[in-house]
């Protein structure tokens, strides 16, 4: 296979995770805000500096005012932004064009149809009253094409390539909202309401769909404690950091099958890293969550950086 063609397939997974990440941020932080309990957390200016936020986009001052329809749209449907909907779908199709022939057909034409979708998505339908039906039909699309993935491709290279992508962006994107809402949970503090037991927890689990299994598993209120050792350290949790480490060091383990890892090959790194939090525990994390953040979020670009070097570079 051509490096060229790989990291096609690499990057396709990638953009359809973060297709569906960022839509269902959107869907779950604008509609919890109406049944939140404080006046921080309902006002709609501090739900689209979260989102804001969580893309990579965070404003600065506190005291700017936002438009949401701008917001909604530059999120959503604005082509020229990087972090956009539109822009993942679109780079996902573009990138499965590259691969055309590796793909199945069934995988190409649910790429295509999503594509089409967001395309001819009415802008102000969306930002008038169609959000709830756009990050719906968003993530109903994306699952579907994670469906065609593992239902119609032989569990071969290609397959653990766009695997790879998926996994190591799910990392990510967990990340990057919990590093949101913990920004959200500081600012909706006040004196009735501490952070460890901060509403925003429970948006937290929603937006990464796993608030139902961490109650079914802790059978308690979430807060900052169980919450993050849920989405971070679980093992067992498909949305969690440690299940995608380990799913990513599953897949990888196809294209470099030696028995001793090269010390500065990927899957050493990814194995090392793995290891590292497989023994963590959430007091640890907790305590300094920023620093901890920061860290992470370094180690998985560092992940992608030399896969991206060993596998895909032509």
């Amino acid at each position: 296979m051509l490096a060229r063609v790989a990291n096609n397939l690499f990057w396709m997974g990638r953009y359809i995770e973060r297709s569906e990440h960022t839509a269902r941020y959107l869907n779950v932080n604008y509609f919890s805000s109406l049944d939140a309990p404080n006046e921080v957390s309902q006002s709609r200016q501090f739900v689209l500096r979260s989102m804001l936020n969580m893309v990579g986009d965070p404003v600065s001052n506190p005291n700017t005012h936002l438009d949401e329809k701008e917001v909604l749209h530059n999120i959503s449907l604005n082509q020229n932004n990087y972090y956009s909907i539109i822009a993942s779908v679109k780079h996902a199709r573009e990138n499965a064009n590259s691969a055309r022939d590796l793909i199945s057909t069934e995988l190409y034409e649910a790429i295509n149809k999503s594509y089409h979708f967001v395309l001819n998505y009415p802008s102000d339908f969306l930002t008038e009253k169609g959000l709830y039906d756009f990050t719906v039909n968003i993530n109903e699309m994306m699952a579907v094409l994670k469906t065609k993935i593992k239902g119609t491709l032989l569990q071969d290279e290609i397959y653990a390539i766009i695997m790879m992508g998926v996994t190591l962006e799910r990392a990510i994107q967990i990340i990057r909202i919990i590093n949101a809402k913990y920004d959200d949970a500081l600012e909706a503090k006040d004196e009735h309401s501490a952070v460890t037991n901060s509403f925003e927890w429970i948006t937290l689990l929603k937006c990464a769909e796993s608030y139902d299994m961490m109650r079914r598993h802790y059978k308690k209120t979430p807060n900052n404690i169980n919450t993050l050792e849920f989405l971070i350290l679980n093992p067992n949790c498909p949305r969690s950091v440690m299940n995608s480490l380990n799913e990513l060091y599953h897949h990888i383990q196809l294209l470099d099958q030696n028995k001793y890892h090269n010390k500065d090959s990927t899957s050493f790194l990814v194995g090392k890293i793995r290891a590292e939090y497989e023994f963590k525990v959430i007091e640890e994390i907790s305590d300094q969550l920023k620093d901890f953040v920061e860290n992470i979020l370094n180690q998985l670009i560092s992940i992608s950086t030399k896969m991206e070097n060993e596998y895909f570079n032509y």
